[in-house]
């Protein structure tokens, strides 16, 4: 199997834009020698890429995955152009963030901003995915820090225990529990309820409680997002346990937010890369975090002040 660049610029092409003419405009060659690219790499790659019919081209399944792959891997050049354009520049204080949309809903953003004001000079890219894709860009060094749920198996990378938070519970407007200042698992029996997908850590220790107390409930939806299951229980469809970080940001939206009892922790890791010695930026982040989730702590029960663990 031999391929080369041009094919697969020639390719990516023809997926954005759709049409070998426009393709072949884009890179600056003819239609005729698009075509021959398009056809070369098919060849070599031993996968039928388009479909023909007539002039036109229709991409495959086939056509759509390697699409997928070759994205992120133009992505990964784009971003080592990005970082020799700061060396040059002199900007090279880049820090590259991944962390699950539970902390990206509202914690990271409003502490980044804050962050950003404080160091003058630094860029941050912040994302918001889901914690295996978070564990891929780590492992291949495409971040230089991550933020993922506890108890996640974490390679051979570097981790930091964030302080854990409780859980809260979120009610909609008008429901019956929403006139008590604090929820009790027991309250939540034979309640319709939004959860979060059965095999995730935050279902499993939710469930624990709720077996351990002898409550049941009626699963009506689920979603692997906090923010998704925050937005459904404001519609009036149920309750819902939620991390507070998310929780808050939905208080505007007809969800009504009480502490639960028992205390369900909310907890997470952060993750740096084992090889390196970590960005000073990172580490200044790390315990800016640290510094927000214990004020949020503290708020929901006020307890006793944690001494930030060593970054």
């Amino acid at each position: 199997m031999r391929i080369n660049h041009r094919q697969v610029e020639a390719f990516q092409a023809m997926m954005q834009v759709g049409s070998v003419s426009d393709a072949a405009a884009r890179l600056g060659i003819t239609q005729p020698a698009a075509s021959r690219l398009l056809r070369d790499l098919e060849h070599n790659l031993r996968l039928d890429l388009f479909e023909r019919s007539g002039n036109r081209l229709h991409p495959t399944p086939a056509a759509y995955t390697l699409f997928a792959e070759v994205e992120r891997s133009f992505s990964g050049l784009q971003r080592i152009a990005a970082v020799a354009d700061n060396l040059r520049e002199k900007r090279a204080r880049v820090l590259r963030v991944a962390a699950m949309p539970a902390l990206t809903n509202d914690l990271l953003p409003r502490f980044t901003g804050r962050f950003l004001k404080a160091n003058e000079g630094l860029h941050v890219a912040l994302f918001g995915v889901i914690t295996p894709v978070i564990l891929d860009w780590m492992v291949n060094n495409q971040c230089d820090l991550g933020f993922i749920e506890s108890s996640t198996p974490t390679f051979s990378l570097r981790t930091i225990q964030i302080p854990a938070v409780p859980r809260v519970a979120v009610l909609y407007r008008g429901h019956r529990l929403a006139e008590k200042e604090v929820i009790h698992i027991t309250d939540f029996n034979g309640e319709d309820f939004i959860a979060l997908p059965a095999e995730s850590v935050s279902m499993r220790r939710i469930r624990a409680v709720m077996n351990a107390h002898g409550v049941s409930i009626r699963s009506r939806a689920e979603s692997p997002l906090s923010e998704i299951v925050c937005g459904m229980v404001a519609s009036g469809l149920g309750v819902s346990i939620s991390d507070p970080f998310t929780a808050r940001t939905g208080a505007h939206r007809d969800l009504v937010v009480r502490p639960l009892l028992p205390m369900i922790p909310f907890s997470f890791t952060a993750i740096l890369p084992s090889n390196d010695v970590p960005l000073p930026s990172a580490r200044d982040y790390i315990a800016g975090v640290i510094r927000e989730v214990l004020a949020v702590r503290d708020a929901a029960s006020p307890q006793p002040q944690d001494k930030a663990p060593g970054v």
